[in-house]
């Protein structure tokens, strides 16, 4: 039998080197954002491997303990992640690690795990949900990204942003977050979901230290859209953005989103990833078409197997749905702090 070990991936300092040589290794990995996650959310952050002490990293599969007064305690690979690759070269080290993770739930520890990626295969799991996921390939010149984008949703609406004297700024200022969140907030109020707390914003920033930057497109003095895009090897990874439907025929969302793409592809990056998408929304998924980014299924497992419901629509989501809808704007803040830990 093998040995499965836990360790701790803000501490053992094996970890980081782990990461820089692997090929499957994403910002989700990254102490940086591991740390963000137990700070803003108190989640204790872990991983399971067959390397033993004094030995280096070979594989590794990193989770959070979720412990929710209201979906109970579970492990997640990762929360607020949109993909968690298991780092393992073989279906059979990956067996190994989802082996001792799964005696959790069997004895009752925890009541679920979720993993949030099919890409060593299911290992035994039942698939929970499915998203579609973008990434757009850096490694053609700027001329030819640029003319694979849709001509009258894409390109012309870059080129009507700066005709209509669509300001461009970018940072990490309290200012531009203050912004950022306002917007962010007026966004997740129409999908009728509750905003994530200020306090991730921020810890996400200061972990991230200059990899993380928001960028904000305004007209006039007022904020039109903003977007947080974050930087891991040679990743920029498109994360969260939020806008203002007043000025969406400006095309400011459009001009963030190619001014990081500029920047990317000017430092050396080989991939943009656009993220996740419900693979219901249309609209979404179409808009990140028409940037000539790659769609691919994104597949989430989990043991034991969920009951039967549509994918993403989960308990937690629709009690906080139905609050969202019965709270006051300036209480949203208070009410994504009180739910967000709970339903992702």
């Amino acid at each position: 039998m093998t040995t499965v070990y836990e360790i701790d991936p803000l501490q053992d300092q094996r970890w980081r080197a782990f990461l820089e040589k692997h090929r499957s290794a994403s910002l989700f990995h990254s102490p940086e954002w591991l740390s963000a996650l137990q700070h803003t959310y108190r989640y204790k952050v872990a991983a399971v491997t067959t390397s033993g002490p004094g030995e280096p990293l070979t594989n590794g599969l990193v989770f959070c303990r979720v412990r929710s007064w209201l979906t109970g305690p579970r492990l997640v690979s990762l929360p607020f992640s949109d993909h968690c690759t298991p780092l393992c070269e073989t279906r059979e080290e990956f067996g190994r690690l989802l082996s001792h993770l799964k005696q959790e739930c069997d004895r009752g520890t925890e009541r679920h795990l979720e993993i949030r990626s099919a890409a060593m295969g299911s290992g035994g799991l039942a698939e929970s949900a499915s998203f579609w996921q973008h990434r757009m390939d850096l490694r053609p010149n700027l001329s030819e990204l640029f003319q694979a984008l849709h001509g009258d949703c894409i390109r012309r609406k870059i080129a009507r942003a700066r005709r209509e004297g669509v300001t461009y700024e970018e940072g990490t200022s309290e200012d531009l977050l203050r912004k950022f969140y306002r917007l962010t907030v007026l966004t997740r109020q129409r999908h009728k979901v509750p905003p994530q707390p200020l306090a991730w914003f921020r810890n996400l920033l200061a972990c991230m230290g200059g990899k993380a930057k928001i960028r904000v497109a305004s007209s006039g003095d007022q904020p039109a859209a903003c977007i947080l895009t974050v930087r891991f090897k040679a990743t920029m990874t498109y994360k969260y953005g939020c806008s203002d439907p007043r000025f969406h025929k400006l095309g400011p969302m459009q001009l963030l989103l190619w001014k990081a793409i500029e920047e990317a592809k000017g430092d050396g990056l080989l991939e943009f990833d656009m993220g996740r998408s419900d693979c219901s929304n249309d609209g979404l998924v179409t808009f990140k078409d028409r940037w000539g980014a790659a769609r691919s299924i994104l597949t989430y497992l989990r043991y034991p197997p969920p009951k039967t419901q549509r994918a993403g629509d989960n308990l937690s989501m629709r009690i906080a749905k139905s609050v969202i809808g019965l709270t006051p704007s300036s209480l949203l803040p208070a009410a994504g702090r009180i739910f967000y830990p709970h339903i992702d």
